[in-house]
């Protein structure tokens, strides 16, 4: 396992039946996993766990949590056996501090964390930490804990950002692969991050409309600011799984990395 610098990585997780199905955004997380050296442990920031504190989740052994209702037997039956770390939930309540971060023993992992997890590492014998989103807090919040966090890079730990850039599931129509507005939209915070204008990133509903109809809640789009706010100057941002589905959810993941 590496202690060098490990990646920043923010991976848009669309449907959970990514976990069962093999397609080209699973390739690509298989492929991500397969491209850097193996971490010593991974801290997964999901969409799913929203909190009104900081959290992480602290035990030996996490549950794999089926958040979810309608989807096959098979997708209720999947599991992901990783290890928890106490350790790393500590160190990241001692980078965080003085902010208050609980440490919980109920949670486990979500599957906005396992579901990627299964295609990115399938032996599941890499320790897993979760952070839970506090949304009683700003937008920036969550870039600052963000560049707080980026040390944990240094000591071989992967941050693991998982939501969706794009994400009204009230809007879902298969029969389409993007609304325009959805397209604009996830197109805009790409070309903001790829030149690094990350307070814009921060300021999503400055791009009105198109801001209101793709981040209706804003649960899904946090944890890319746990992965900008991890970005150090010199590194190399790449962007792959530049797609929309189903209208209204953004596939689009985004890896910051040292430079090879």
């Amino acid at each position: 396992m590496s202690s060098t610098i490990q990646p920043a990585i923010f991976v848009g997780h669309g449907s959970p039946m990514n976990a069962l199905e093999e397609n080209a955004f699973t390739r690509e997380w298989h492929a991500i996993g397969a491209r850097f050296p193996k971490p010593k442990a991974i801290l997964a920031i999901s969409a799913h766990w929203m909190t009104t504190s900081v959290a992480v989740t602290a035990m030996e052994y996490p549950e794999t949590i089926h958040d979810f209702g309608g989807f096959p037997p098979a997708l209720f039956a999947a599991r992901y056996p990783a290890p928890g770390s106490p350790a790393l939930a500590q160190r990241v309540a001692d980078c965080l501090a003085p902010i208050a971060v609980m440490q919980d023993q109920s949670w486990g992992l979500d599957h906005g964390t396992w579901s990627v997890l299964m295609k990115m590492f399938p032996q599941a014998d890499i320790p897993v930490v979760q952070l839970s989103l506090n949304l009683h807090e700003p937008a920036e919040f969550h870039f600052q804990l963000g560049q707080r966090l980026a040390s944990l890079r240094d000591e071989g730990i992967m941050l693991l950002a998982s939501g969706n850039i794009v994400h009204n599931l009230r809007r879902l129509d298969p029969r389409i692969t993007a609304y325009d507005w959805a397209q604009r939209f996830d197109r805009a915070i790409q070309g903001a991050i790829r030149d690094e204008k990350f307070s814009t990133v921060i300021d999503y509903p400055s791009f009105g409309n198109d801001a209101l109809l793709s981040v209706p809640t804003v649960e899904h789009y946090l944890p890319l600011l746990y992965v900008l706010g991890a970005k150090r100057a010199g590194e190399t941002i790449d962007i792959c799984n530049d797609e929309l589905v189903m209208g209204s959810i953004s596939m689009t993941t985004v890896v910051v990395h040292a430079p090879s």
